[in-house]
């Protein structure tokens, strides 16, 4: 499993079942929170790619939030 550490081998972004895997979130979920924007987004040819660090910012937003 990649860790949210930035290293060479840790990809700069995610398609979306990475995001699911990582987040443990359904699909569904992911893409509301693409629609929303609380999750940055772009597309890629036919793939969309989440940003691992748009990962880390929707989880810190997370974080605050609850705080």
């Amino acid at each position: 499993m990649l860790s949210l550490v930035p290293d060479n081998d840790v990809p700069t972004a995610w398609t979306v079942p990475e995001v699911m895997t990582h987040l443990r979130l359904s699909r569904s979920k992911v893409y509301d929170l693409i629609r929303s924007r609380r999750l940055l987004s772009y597309t890629e040819g036919r793939s969309r790619r989440i940003p691992v660090a748009a990962v880390r910012q929707y989880m810190n937003d997370r974080l605050e939030e609850a705080a």
